[in-house]
């Protein structure tokens, strides 16, 4: 029996074309879908950011996120220089509900434990809290608006201190 390739593959965005891609699905997704200015989606966070790509067999985009870590992430984690900070997971609307979100997810894991964070703390829409309670996140925190949008803090530890 032969093993059946993954309709996707993940890895860390490192090629111009791979960053243009985490972008262009960014813009479809917040800008597109969720009116989120052009203007803040895209940051000085972003050429420091680790980004994974999500990507068809046939090589189209299917989604993105982006790990902020060391001094870009502790604005977001409470100074904690041990905690990276997952944000900007995105997933096509084609691509939703083949589980790429969580594929993203462990891979962004997977970037911090190579960085050697401890933890990730993440930014989720409201929505979306039961999606990363099911990876293992714990929510944290009041609720608060980001770009018009309500979140809520999490965090999941990924490496014991």
């Amino acid at each position: 029996m032969t093993a059946v390739p993954p309709p996707y593959t993940t890895r860390r965005a490192i090629e111009e074309s791979d960053l243009a891609a985490c972008f262009q699905v960014r813009k479809e997704v917040f800008v597109g879908e969720q009116n989120v200015p052009e203007e803040i989606e895209y940051d000085a966070y972003d050429p420091t950011a680790v980004h994974v790509l999500a990507v068809a067999a046939d090589g189209s985009a299917l989604g993105t996120g982006r790990l902020l870590h060391g001094a870009d992430a502790a604005g977001k984690t409470g100074g904690d220089l041990t905690v990276g900070s997952l944000g900007r997971l995105a997933v096509t609307r084609q691509a939703r509900g083949l589980g790429v979100g969580a594929a993203l997810v462990r891979a962004i894991e997977d970037e911090a434990v190579l960085l050697g964070l401890a933890a990730v703390d993440l930014h989720a829409q409201t929505h979306a809290l039961g999606f990363y309670e099911r990876l293992g996140y714990v929510v944290y925190g009041p609720e608060f608006p980001d770009a018009g949008i309500p979140h809520r803090a999490m965090r999941r530890t990924i490496k014991p201190v």
